[in-house]
């Protein structure tokens, strides 16, 4: 199937969907059967000097036109990799653009098709509740011990956080590593936001038992807890999750494992606890995708991840069988916020002399994310 073939499939998908309009500007009806051409011509008129970055949970018509896919570091490092782009489309979701602002030179500029695109989880973390969190822990003396480790999915003043009081930012391919470093520096984390993979690393990856982990609730006072509690702790879980992996469920393994004779359970680790727990394979985007492309043909695999990568994971592995692990379909809804129109939207626009969604962060800001930033990529 070629491109033009590819998003007029995924075009005809989405012929009676309701679409948010994010910015100002004529904003391409998603049934304009010229939207395809109209990406292709864009996307040559600005060669070399653009570079487009698709997320791996983007759709089919959008990954159609990424130079480059991947998890959200990946497509950061590129980014940064990549001196010679001068504008860097990235197809994702804010924090993941933020990033590549941080890590990208001044002369380059970061476009975000959709400035709706943003991510649940970062949100359940706030510059402004980090701080409170981090005053309780000064007030009881086990601030100075603590090391703050953020995952990726979280905003720029997170991660400048975690910079400036000597914690790094992880992945979910590196967490076990962000994790043992940390408490190679301290006796206890603070970890942000997500409280699965926070959980499922100190639990399934060092070991740790599920009564050494609290979970601090930022809408509560002392976060839920008793300052016993604090003290006693080896891990602090920020009360943040995915709306995606975060419905997955033991009974969807269940159900999927009655019905479909020796498959295998792959699921990232930011499901719950129990869940990852019960299932044959865990790991982040890019081991999923591994994972499949290598199993022996014939395989059966039940994804619990994002649909759209589950659908292309199906796709692209013809002589295997690929399910979605919950048998409602569920798309991670920020992230499908950029579409073809709102890349088509940001080329033209740049194509015409505009500058359209530019994503800068904050100086001081960006200073102490890098420094997070840089000393996850200095673990071994």
């Amino acid at each position: 199937m070629g491109i033009t073939d590819l998003l007029l499939l995924g075009q005809q998908k989405d012929l009676n969907s309701e679409r948010g309009v994010s910015c100002d500007g004529e904003l391409p009806a998603a049934s304009d059967p010229k939207l395809v051409e109209r990406a292709i011509a864009a996307r040559s008129a600005l060669g070399s000097k653009a570079m487009v970055l698709g997320h791996h949970y983007q759709r089919d018509e959008v990954i159609a036109f990424a130079d480059i896919r991947g998890d959200s570091f990946k497509l950061a490092q590129a980014a940064a990799d990549n001196r010679d782009a001068e504008f860097i489309f990235f197809c994702g979701v804010h924090f993941m653009a933020e990033s590549a602002d941080i890590l990208t030179s001044k002369n380059q500029k970061v476009i975000l098709p959709d400035l709706a695109a943003g991510c649940s989880m970062a949100d359940m973390a706030t510059a402004s509740q980090v701080d409170n969190c981090w005053q309780v822990l000064t007030k009881l003396g086990v601030a100075n011990k603590t090391i703050p480790i953020t995952y990726m999915n979280s905003s720029a003043a997170i991660k400048a956080f975690t910079g400036e009081n000597n914690g790094a930012v992880c992945t979910s391919s590196n967490a076990m590593r962000a994790m043992k470093w940390a408490f190679e520096k301290g006796e206890k984390v603070l970890f942000l936001p997500d409280q699965h993979l926070g959980r499922n690393t100190a639990v399934l990856s060092l070991g740790l038992k599920l009564e050494d982990c609290v979970l601090w609730n930022p809408w509560k006072p002392n976060g839920g807890l008793t300052d016993d509690q604090i003290k006693k702790a080896k891990v602090i879980l920020w009360r943040g999750h995915c709306s995606v992996h975060g419905r997955f469920s033991v009974e969807n393994i269940n159900q999927v494992r009655a019905k479909i004779s020796g498959v295998k359970v792959l699921v990232h680790p930011e499901c719950q606890h129990d869940v990852v727990s019960n299932a044959d394979v865990v790991g982040s985007t890019e081991m999923i995708i591994k994972t499949v492309k290598e199993s022996a043909p014939g395989s059966k695999w039940a994804v619990g991840t994002e649909l759209n990568l589950v659908q292309r994971l199906a796709n692209e592995n013809p002589d295997k069988q690929v399910v979605f692990l919950d048998k409602t379909v569920c798309y991670c809804s920020t992230m499908n916020r950029i579409d073809l129109p709102h890349l088509v939207w940001v080329m033209e626009s740049l194509v015409n002399g505009r500058l359209e969604n530019q994503i800068v962060v904050e100086e001081k800001i960006a200073k102490w994310a890098k420094v997070a930033l840089e000393r996850m990529l200095a673990l071994p």
